[in-house]
């Protein structure tokens, strides 16, 4: 089995650090990156800046000032900006009958920025992110996710696309009760079919990875890296 000190494993896009402690937990040599500094923490295992630019790994220099050489990355997993892309928020590409063309091109923009982690030339790859509008004709995903599949009682859907990984199963099948950080277009008027778990800081917490999902990542895919023939 491989040593997992050895295996290099970039969280792109994550501020709150927990895929990246979840697979620091288990041995691995794993860094978040974001253009936030990190709420996680360990600002040691987090690169502040242009998460694009740490696909090429190379020397990377942490929050606090150390100096690292990865010559590779093993595992990418990303969760970049969702807010133009998703299906949630395709109601702003119209106003009135008028498809918006600025809001148009912020998606194809947060598309292009999504494809950059897809495409990344590294091995393994997960890319996150809700169920995208049709109008940006994205690539198929590879399953969808639930939180409710890993202990959280909230619906949340959530999309992966994986390359040369497996899918997610889940490990704790629980009854949901609410969603999770709802849109805008959800509502307590709207009644209990509408009912959500409101945050004061819905932004954030909603990009936040349920910690039972982290824990599967890091399990899951984690043993699956250890147990690849060399």
């Amino acid at each position: 089995m491989k040593d997992p000190t050895k295996i290099n494993v970039l969280v792109a896009c994550e501020e709150s650090q927990r895929v990246c402690m979840a697979f620091r937990e288990r041995g691995f040599n794993a860094f978040s990156c974001d253009i936030q500094e990190c709420s996680g923490g360990h600002p040691e295992y987090h690169i502040l800046g242009d998460a694009v630019k740490a696909l090429d790994a190379g020397e990377i220099t942490t929050m606090d000032g150390q100096t690292h050489s990865i010559p590779k990355w093993d595992l990418l997993i990303a969760h970049p900006p969702c807010t133009y892309l998703s299906n949630a928020g395709a109601r702003h590409l119209w106003k009135g009958h008028q498809l918006q063309a600025d809001r148009v091109m912020l998606g194809i923009k947060a598309r292009d920025f999504f494809m950059e982690f897809y495409r990344a030339k590294i091995p393994l790859v997960a890319v996150e992110n809700p169920v995208p509008s049709k109008i940006f004709v994205m690539p198929e995903h590879s399953q969808i996710i639930q939180p409710y599949h890993f202990g959280h009682p909230y619906t949340k859907r959530t999309c992966l696309w994986l390359r040369n990984l497996p899918p997610l199963e889940p490990t704790n099948i629980v009854e949901p009760t609410e969603t999770w950080c709802p849109s805008g277009s959800y509502s307590h008027k709207h009644g209990e079919q509408h009912k959500g778990m409101f945050t004061t800081d819905r932004a954030k917490n909603r990009s936040k990875t349920f910690p039972g999902i982290a824990k599967a990542m890091a399990e899951q895919w984690g043993d699956y890296i250890l147990q690849e023939d060399e």
